[in-house]
């Protein structure tokens, strides 16, 4: 039986923001290796560090994550064109000739760039997530043949609501006047005023990508779009291999700073449940997502909206993860860590703070003194500030619990026939969480810390010791 999503990707060309971003890669490769009759994929790339956006897709290349497609479909990898450009600039600041030939030729976008620093000032929030938005929603207009328009939210931008339906809420503002204010305000005076905008949101973060929403809302139906909001992106289940993952945000950094023995506590409910999405689940879901747009034969009354959550099938906790999480780190180990890896989640912030003074920062100017002792240069204090902002960042989302409706998202696999549900596998109730929390912490140890398995004898020498 053929594939009815791919017969339908044929010839099609796409645009991809945040192309170099985790979600990004991973759904260029994705489509690649599975839609391998694509017309072309567009990915969207600022310069950075003095380097090309050329330069940086061939350095893309050389990832793990495509190591299946250099095996088996190099003559693919020309099918990825680099387009020079940044959503800080009206028109992304793509070159006229390159913005012409995506008028006319571009059927899908998939906006994916967004400053993920949860941390970020209000303003830097605003400018990437809220304006960035607005900026490509007006390219997108322009796209003679557009067939779907697929902008990637976040699961945790209601952070009033007990529980998340599958709709665009109001926002708490206008986005064009929270814009407006933001362009005639000082970077003091809008730091100023943040906890006032920011309201019940614990970042610039989900409060811009909140706004973002509404402006894609507002582009409906005009713009055949749809929102679709992943929970924290975790490692991949199977696809292109078990675990893989190129930085440490969410999750992964704290089982990666916990098995270094630079974490020793985290501010945790650890009976709530372990709200995740393996990535390679979300990317599936996302491609089904533009065909089902693209295949609708009357756009609905409210934009579609598909939270890529467990919803109601979950049943593994926080305090299970740690365990299982524990376990993994002791049968593969880290090399040189900085303490034996026994860190512990505590509900009681009082405890929590005292156990960061006397497990966190003493030892990290301990360390930073006996450096200085010995003319070596100190970065542990350095290290423990940036886990500390991450940390805190981090248990805003694992001190509550989170309720999402997800019968849309369910419903994808309905469209498909049995080649499809094979080739976009979305059911996260099979995943078995011991297996597939040692990929995970396997993953961070060779594609995050570039640590090799045959080393492991030696690391759990150290670690014994």
């Amino acid at each position: 039986m053929a594939s009815e999503v791919n017969e339908w990707y044929r010839g099609r060309k796409v645009l991809v923001t945040g192309s170099s971003g985790l979600m990004g890669k991973v759904l260029i490769e994705k489509l690649l290796y599975s839609a391998p009759d694509i017309g072309c994929v567009y990915a969207l790339v600022r310069s950075k560090r003095g380097k090309a956006p050329e330069s940086r897709i061939e350095d893309m290349w050389k990832l793990p994550l495509f190591s299946r497609i250099r095996e088996e479909k190099p003559h693919l990898m020309k099918k990825v064109v680099a387009v020079t450009g940044d959503l800080l600039y009206d028109d992304l600041g793509i070159d006229k000739h390159q913005l012409k030939e995506i008028y006319d030729e571009v059927s899908i976008v998939f906006h994916f760039a967004a400053t993920l620093r949860l941390e970020a000032p209000l303003r830097e929030g605003l400018e990437m997530n809220t304006k960035g938005t607005l900026r490509i929603l007006e390219l997108s207009k322009n796209i003679k043949n557009l067939a779907a328009f697929i902008h990637l939210s976040t699961a945790f931008c209601y952070p009033d609501y007990e529980r998340l339906g599958e709709k665009v809420y109001d926002p708490p503002a206008d986005p064009h006047e929270v814009l407006r204010a933001a362009s005639w305000l000082s970077e003091a005076q809008l730091n100023l005023l943040a906890p006032s905008i920011l309201q019940k949101h614990p970042n610039s973060y989900t409060y811009s990508k909140r706004l973002a929403e509404a402006l894609v809302r507002d582009s409906y139906p005009g713009l055949p779009a749809a929102v679709v909001r992943p929970s924290i992106v975790t490692p991949s289940y199977k696809e292109p291999m078990p675990g893989w993952v190129d930085n440490l945000n969410g999750p992964i950094g704290v089982m990666v700073g916990a098995g270094k023995g630079v974490i020793r506590t985290m501010h945790c409910y650890g009976h709530y449940h372990a709200e995740v999405i393996p990535i390679d689940i979300a990317i599936n879901s996302i491609i089904v997502i533009a065909f089902r747009i693209g295949n609708q034969t009357e756009r609905p009354p409210e934009i579609p909206v598909f939270n890529l959550t467990t919803g109601d099938d979950r049943n593994t906790t926080w305090k299970e993860v740690l365990d299982i999480g524990k376990a993994t780190v002791r049968k593969y180990p880290f090399e040189g860590p900085l303490w034996y890896p026994d860190g512990n989640i505590r509900h009681n912030k009082f405890i929590h703070s005292l156990c960061v003074f006397f497990y966190h920062i003493v030892p990290a100017y301990f360390i930073d003194f006996l450096l200085f002792l010995f003319r070596q240069k100190r970065f542990m204090v350095r290290i423990q500030n940036r886990i500390s902002v991450g940390l805190e960042v981090l248990q805003y989302f694992t001190t509550r619990e989170w309720w999402f409706d997800t019968d849309n998202f369910k419903s994808l696999v309905n469209i498909l026939n049995p080649e499809d549900r094979a080739l976009y596998p979305m059911d996260l109730t099979i995943i078995e969480d011991e297996p597939y929390i040692e990929s995970c912490m396997i993953g961070g140890k060779i594609y995050c810390m570039k640590e090799k398995l045959e080393n492991l004898p030696r690391a759990r020498l150290h670690n014994n010791m």
